[in-house]
C-alpha cells in the first residue's frame, strides 16, 4: 500500500532540510574567510564605526549559525518529520540576516571607496549569490530569504549613495546599470534555484518509491516464505493425519483376510477408519476452497428451528454415546444466510464441545444481544488456556494431553473461523480451563431481516481471511 501525498511531501521536505543542513558548515566557513578579507578593504576607506559594527554583527549571526547547526547535529540529524520542519521555521530568519549584511557590503563602499574595493566587494557579493545557488536551493524558503536579503540591500546599497553625492549623468548611468545587472542577478539566481530545488525533490520523491517498493517486495517475499512454510507445515501435518486410519484399514483388511469369520468385529472400525479419512479430506477440500475465493455463498432464508432440529438428529447419538445432554434453545426465528456455510460452522462447534465434554452437556442457542442475533454453542468440557485461545483457530492445532484431541484433526475451529470471517459475522470465545467454553457467532445486521430469496439470486463468491476476534 502506497504512503498518501502528505505523508511524501512531509518525508520529501524532511530531507530537503538534510540536505541544507549538510551544505550549511562548508558555506558557513566560506563566510568566515571572506569576513576578513572583505573587512581589511574597508579600513581606511570606510568609517571605522561602520566597518567595527558590521564585523560584529557578522560575527554575531556567524557563531550563531554555528550554534545552531551543532544544535541541528545532536538533536533533529537523527530525527525526520515535522520537527525539521518547526526547527527550520525558527531558524531560517539567520539566513536572510547573514545575506543581508553581506549586501550592506556595497552600500558601505560604492561611491566611497576606490575602484578595487568596490571591484572585490562586487565580487564577494556575486561569489556568495552562487554559494547559496550551490548551498541552499534545496530547501526553498531558506533560498529565498537569504537571496532576497542579500539583493534588497544590494539595490539599496547602490541606490542610497545617490542621496549623499551629486549626481552626474556618468554616476545616474553606471548606477542604474549596475541595479539593472543585480535585478537580472537576482532573477537568474532565483530561476537556478527552483529548477535546482526540482532535481532535488525529484531525485528524494524517486527514492521515497523506490523504498516503497522495496518494502512493498519485502513484504510480498516474505509472505510468500511464511505462506511456503504454512503450506509444508499443512501437508505434513495432513500427511500425518491420514496415515494413521490408512495405517489402520491396511490392517483390519489383513486381518479380514486371515480371519475372515471377525468381519463382525472388524467391520465398525473399517467403517471408523473410513469417517476419519473422509471427515479430513472434507475438511482439507474446504479450507482449499476458502482459501482459493471461490467459495460459493447462496443466500437464502434460513429457519433456525428447523435447522436446530437438523443438528440435534445429527449429533444426539453422539451425545449419548457419551453420557451428555444435548439441548436448544430458540425462539422461532428466520435469518439470511447459507444454510449450508451455517451449518457447517454450527456443526464444527457441536462436533468440538461434544468431542472435549465428557460430563455435563452441550447447550446451543440463538439470542438476541444488543440489537445483534448471536448463535452460541456452550460445553462443560476441559475447557481452554488463556495462552492456546487464539492458537486453537490454526490448522492442525491441538492442545496437548486434553480429553478428545486423540482422535481430532485439528482442523474444525479453522474452518469454523475462516466460514464466519467469510460470510462477515465475528466469532467470540470465552474460555475457563476445567470448566468449559462458550463460542459465539455474531451475526451483522443485514442477516437480521427476513428476506425474500429471488429465484433470480446469483451466487455470492467471497474470499475470507482467518481474523478472529476473542
Amino acid at each position: 500500500m502506497s504512503a498518501s501525498p502528505e505523508v511524501r511531501d512531509e518525508w520529501v521536505t524532511s530531507q530537503l532540510i538534510g540536505v541544507l543542513m549538510g551544505q550549511a558548515m562548508p558555506s558557513l566557513i566560506a563566510s568566515i574567510l571572506a569576513l576578513p578579507v572583505v573587512g581589511y578593504l574597508m579600513v581606511g576607506e570606510v568609517q571605522p564605526a561602520a566597518v567595527g559594527g558590521w564585523a560584529i554583527a557578522m560575527l554575531v549571526i556567524l557563531l550563531y549559525r554555528y550554534h545552531k547547526i551543532g544544535l541541528y547535529r545532536t538533536r533533529y540529524d537523527s530525527v525526520e518529520g515535522p520537527m525539521r520542519t518547526e526547527f527550520m521555521r525558527h531558524y531560517a530568519w539567520a539566513w536572510g540576516f547573514a545575506g543581508f549584511l553581506w549586501g550592506s557590503t556595497v552600500a558601505m563602499t560604492y561611491l566611497q571607496t576606490d575602484l578595487l574595493t568596490q571591484f572585490v566587494v562586487g565580487i564577494v557579493v556575486v561569489g556568495n549569490g552562487f554559494i547559496c545557488l550551490a548551498s541552499f536551493s534545496s530547501f526553498l524558503p531558506v533560498f529565498r530569504i537569504y537571496t532576497r536579503g542579500m539583493m534588497i540591500s544590494v539595490l539599496l546599497g547602490l541606490c542610497v549613495p545617490m542621496l549623499f553625492q551629486p549626481l552626474t549623468t556618468e554616476i545616474v548611468k553606471v548606477t542604474l546599470s549596475l541595479a539593472l545587472l543585480a535585478l537580472i542577478f537576482w532573477w537568474l539566481l532565483t530561476t537556478a534555484g527552483k529548477r535546482l530545488n526540482q532535481v532535488h525533490r525529484a531525485s528524494l520523491e524517486l527514492q521515497f518509491s523506490n523504498q516503497e517498493l522495496i518494502d512493498s517486495l519485502t513484504q510480498q517475499t516474505r509472505a510468500s516464505i511464511r505462506a511456503v512454510a504454512t503450506k509444508n507445515r499443512f501437508l505434513a501435518s495432513a500427511a500425518h493425519d491420514l496415515r494413521q486410519p490408512v495405517h489402520a484399514l491396511s490392517l483390519y483388511a489383513d486381518w479380514l483376510a486371515t480371519e475372515p469369520e471377525m468381519a463382525r468385529d472388524i467391520a465398525p472400525r473399517i467403517l471408523q477408519s473410513t469417517r476419519a479419512i473422509n471427515e479430513l479430506f472434507d475438511s482439507l477440500f474446504d479450507l482449499t476452497r476458502i482459501d482459493a475465493g471461490n467459495y460459493k455463498v447462496r443466500l437464502q432464508n434460513v429457519d433456525v428451528a428447523q435447522l436446530f432440529k437438523d443438528l440435534v438428529t445429527q449429533f444426539e447419538p453422539v451425545a449419548s454415546g457419551k453420557s451428555l445432554r444435548l439441548r436448544t434453545y430458540a425462539k422461532p426465528r428466520t435469518v439470511w444466510a447459507d444454510p449450508v456455510v451455517l451449518r457447517r460452522i454450527l456443526g464444527n462447534l457441536l462436533s468440538n464441545a461434544l468431542r472435549h465434554t465428557s460430563q455435563g452437556g452441550v447447550l446451543m442457542s440463538l439470542r438476541e444481544r444488543e440489537g445483534m442475533l448471536v448463535f452460541e454453542v456452550w460445553d462443560t468440557g476441559v475447557g481452554i488456556a488463556h495462552e492456546h485461545q487464539m492458537s486453537i483457530f490454526q490448522e492442525f492445532f491441538r492442545v496437548a494431553q486434553h480429553q478428545g484431541t486423540e482422535d481430532s484433526l485439528g482442523l474444525g475451529l479453522t474452518i469454523v473461523s475462516k466460514l464466519t470471517t467469510l460470510m462477515g459475522y465475528q466469532l467470540a470465545l470465552s474460555s475457563e480451563e476445567g470448566k468449559g467454553s462458550v463460542f459465539r457467532v455474531l451475526l451483522p445486521a443485514f442477516t437480521q431481516t427476513s428476506v425474500e430469496a429471488s429465484p433470480l439470486m446469483p451466487e455470492v463468491v467471497l474470499n475470507s481471511e482467518f481474523t478472529p476476534l476473542l
